[in-house]
């Protein structure tokens, strides 16, 4: 790995964590909106986004306060859609891989922390992440095809 991509992945790591510190109200429990996971499409250009992702939510959820299972299970939940992302960067279900494993996957934890309904928060997780994926993340694609 070349110094650009190391850099390239140390940037992507500190920007999820900064977007996500600054809009922490928003960003962590059952009702969220993760501005930050606009970021879970970058692998469809960089694959050096694939481990920064997993390091930036790691770092991410040690402020959220849900433990270890935030921290491990939403860091793992992100390689696995970050690594998906890359393998299908050509074609449309790099986009929908952060949103249903986020929907279905984090959904599973958040259920059993907060004793909601388990479908009520893939719902909920399903919609946030789509909205974030699908209307900052693909035009964030689109500008960084064009100027890179």
């Amino acid at each position: 790995m070349d110094t650009q991509k190391i850099a390239r992945g140390a940037a992507i790591t500190a920007l999820y964590v900064v977007i996500t510190y600054f809009l922490a109200p928003i960003s962590f429990g059952p009702i969220q909106f993760r501005a930050a996971e606009a970021l879970t499409v970058l692998p469809i250009i960089f694959p050096e986004a694939v481990p920064a992702l997993f390091l930036g939510v790691m770092l991410a959820n040690v402020i959220g306060g849900l433990g270890m299972v935030d921290i491990v299970g939403g860091s793992l939940v992100t390689l696995l859609a970050a690594y998906v992302t890359y393998k299908n960067k050509d074609n449309f279900f790099a986009y929908l891989s952060p949103i249903l494993f986020n929907a279905f996957l984090i959904s599973i934890y958040l259920h059993l922390l907060f004793d909601l309904p388990y479908w009520l928060n893939v719902i909920q997780i399903g919609l946030s992440e789509a909205a974030v994926v699908l209307i900052l993340g693909v035009p964030l694609i689109k500008y960084l095809k064009k100027h890179f």
